[in-house]
């Protein structure tokens, strides 16, 4: 007969924890980084496609004079974006603090437009890109995707949810 008693399992301590944290982490931003990279292979590499643009309120912008003093955030997006409901404030909020232009993707009329824009409060810029040519000559495939630009050139690229401080980091880091 065998009395002895079965051994308890090793509880596992904090660095344990730390270490897996710190695998699903590296993990994360490496895949994201990757998808983001498929997401904008179609985007110019630096130079952004010239031309002014007319906001839905008929303010004229210029990105690439714009982007020339400090960088400019550019938001492309539309009304029917479920993952842009997310992203949306994050940018409204970057809005009070730096320069933000956004491009509606195949969202309707400039009415429709200013009505979402009222219902939900946001301020910024906003070109509206009704039948989303825009959109292609800038090779955008997926919405919302988030261009930093300055001096006229792309500096970072982002598709998809964005968090409010991997967005401001990417404007501190240009």
């Amino acid at each position: 007969m065998n009395t002895t008693t079965p051994a308890t399992p090793k509880r596992k301590g904090p660095m344990h924890w730390l270490k897996e944290a710190a695998i699903v982490l590296v993990m994360w931003f490496m895949i994201s980084g990757a998808v983001d990279l498929w997401r904008t292979q179609g985007m110019p590499e630096t130079a952004i496609p010239d031309g002014v643009l007319q906001t839905i309120d008929g303010e004229s912008v210029d990105l690439i004079a714009m982007s020339q003093d400090k960088p400019v955030l550019v938001y492309f997006w539309a009304t029917w974006c479920g993952a842009c409901k997310f992203v949306t404030p994050t940018v409204n909020w970057m809005s009070e603090h730096y320069e933000v232009v956004s491009i509606a993707l195949t969202s309707g009329e400039n009415r429709r437009l200013k009505a979402y824009l009222n219902s939900h409060d946001y301020p910024f810029r906003v070109v509206n890109d009704a039948k989303g040519q825009l959109g292609r000559t800038w090779g955008i495939s997926a919405t919302p995707t988030i261009v930093v630009l300055k001096d006229g050139q792309i500096q970072s690229a982002t598709t998809g949810i964005t968090t409010l401080p991997g967005l401001w980091l990417r404007l501190l880091l240009t």
